[in-house]
């Protein structure tokens, strides 16, 4: 039998398929019907089968080749291996296991009796001045305080100052505790009980509203809770508040607010989301992460329209709304050395007041109380620990902050770690109990006159004299 070419066997092929589709209604026809019906011969489809089978195979696809000329350009999504392997997930680094078997935290924190006791400076005492000459256009008391530390940030010599009008009328205040965002979530054991040492915050907000209503409080008109981040609690009440205020005086000129409260309480941070979410504008008061940026009377700064503007809420609000920034205030005096502690530990004490590593220090023993395990599991170590030297030998080899010859600095290492916690990477505490009792004794410290620095100081000089006396009088008895 001759050979057929390869291309012979097609040709015929592709006759024969012609032929057959204009005697069969079916157009599509399988070679192997046509080889059955002979209308392929056997030989020929013998040849095109071994040409089918030297023929090269198609390759796979590929995925399209990385740029050489932009190296720092990603590969669009879904094309290459790289966008597999991220639809995958990842798997989550484990957990370093932490043992707590045998520790005990430390029940008491010892203060040394040479810890400052305020950070009332100059510029403090001049504001406050300024802030009683300029009361006579103000309506509005906004109080800043931080929820973390709600009774030591409470500032008496401020509400004593600026509480009421000068016929002697209470003047309206709303007090803000901001930074609600930095509290824990709430802890709860297995049958459904706070922690031991642990406050629900959720726990802590009730208290705090139930002490704050009349009659206990004149003329609080509301109490809001705000977190100073972009994301945290709506300011719509706090402007709903404010707007009632303003209706309530109903003045041509409009109202006058001013935002007052300790150090870096977040009074700047607050006008401008407040100027933001209000009048879509951009900031109007500098900011800065350490107490003392605000140092005089800001201008007043318009954060609701006036009646002019057309706008239906505006109804009422005369002019408008304009805020009057003002620089925190310090109390002249803190008479519990732990409450100072606390006050720099949140910001409103400049740091280096306090040695950086006292106050790490005191925050290690606070993160032990409640078994926090955050900067366990961030500094690799496997144990807890009381001593702060490890703490930060531990925070210095993990984050670099090393000396000449590789010596851990510890001074470097405790500014880190006050800086982590209080962005709240370090875990999150509530630093004062916040119970119905102990606001109490806060009302009654704050009727209590204030006093300076060198009066507390004779105060305690007494006091320390008296104890001595008792003391030398019953070992006298007993001997």
């Amino acid at each position: 039998m001759p050979r057929i070419s390869p291309r012979a066997a097609v040709r015929a092929a592709s006759r024969a398929t012609s032929e057959l589709s204009q005697s069969t209604p079916n157009p599509i026809t399988p070679i192997s019907t046509m080889i059955n019906q002979r209308a392929i011969p056997s030989d020929a489809s013998e040849e095109l089968a071994a040409f089918r089978s030297k023929a090269p195979k198609p390759k796979p696809e590929q995925p399209p080749p990385v740029s050489t000329r932009y190296p720092h350009q990603k590969p669009h999504r879904g094309h290459g291996p790289a966008s597999q392997q991220q639809q995958q997930a990842r798997p989550e680094k484990e957990p370093i296991p932490i043992d707590f078997t045998g520790f005990v935290p430390r029940d008491k924190f010892e203060i040394s009796t040479s810890l400052p006791r305020s950070y009332f400076l100059g510029h403090h005492s001049a504001a406050l001045n300024k802030m009683r000459q300029s009361l006579s256009n103000v309506g509005l008391i906004l109080e800043l305080r931080d929820f973390r530390v709600p009774i030591s940030s409470w500032n008496p010599v401020l509400e004593e100052s600026l509480s009421s009008t000068s016929a002697g009328v209470p003047r309206s205040r709303i007090i803000v505790y901001t930074k609600r965002d930095l509290a824990p979530p709430a802890q709860m054991t297995s049958h459904g009980r706070p922690v031991p040492g642990t406050q629900p915050p959720g726990h802590v907000v009730r208290v705090l509203r139930t002490f704050h209503r009349p009659p206990r409080v004149n003329n609080v008109k509301d109490i809001i809770f705000l977190g100073m981040g972009p994301h945290g609690a709506s300011l719509q009440p706090l402007l709903d508040g404010i707007r009632d205020v303003a209706r309530e005086m109903d003045s041509l000129t409009g109202l006058r607010v001013m935002v007052v409260g300790m150090p870096n309480a977040g009074k700047s941070t607050l006008l401008n989301r407040l100027r933001s979410h209000s009048l879509h504008l951009g900031k109007a008061a500098k900011t800065g992460a350490q107490p003392g940026v605000t140092r005089k009377l800001g201008t007043p700064v318009r954060i609701l329209p006036g009646e002019d503007s057309g706008d239906p809420e505006s109804m009422g609000l005369g002019e408008g709304v304009f805020i009057v920034d003002t620089p925190g205030v310090f109390v002249p005096y803190v008479s519990e050395p732990e409450a100072m502690l606390k006050l720099a530990l949140v910001g409103c004490v400049k740091d280096g007041i306090i040695p950086a590593v006292t106050v790490a220090d005191y925050l290690l023993y606070r993160l032990n109380l409640v078994r926090e395990t955050t900067y366990l599991q961030r500094f690799g170590m496997g144990r807890p620990t009381n001593d702060v030297h490890q703490f930060l030998r531990a925070a210095a080899r993990r984050t670099g902050k090393l000396r000449k010859g590789g010596d851990e600095s510890m001074e470097h290492a405790a500014d880190w770690v006050i800086q982590e916690w209080r962005k709240g990477n370090l875990g999150r505490l509530l630093l004062d109990e916040v119970t119905p009792k102990k606001l109490e004794e806060a009302m009654e410290l704050a009727r209590e006159p204030s006093l300076s620095m060198n009066q507390a100081r004779k105060r305690e000089k007494v006091a320390r004299k008296e104890r001595n006396e008792a003391k030398r009088a019953g070992g006298g008895e007993s001997a």
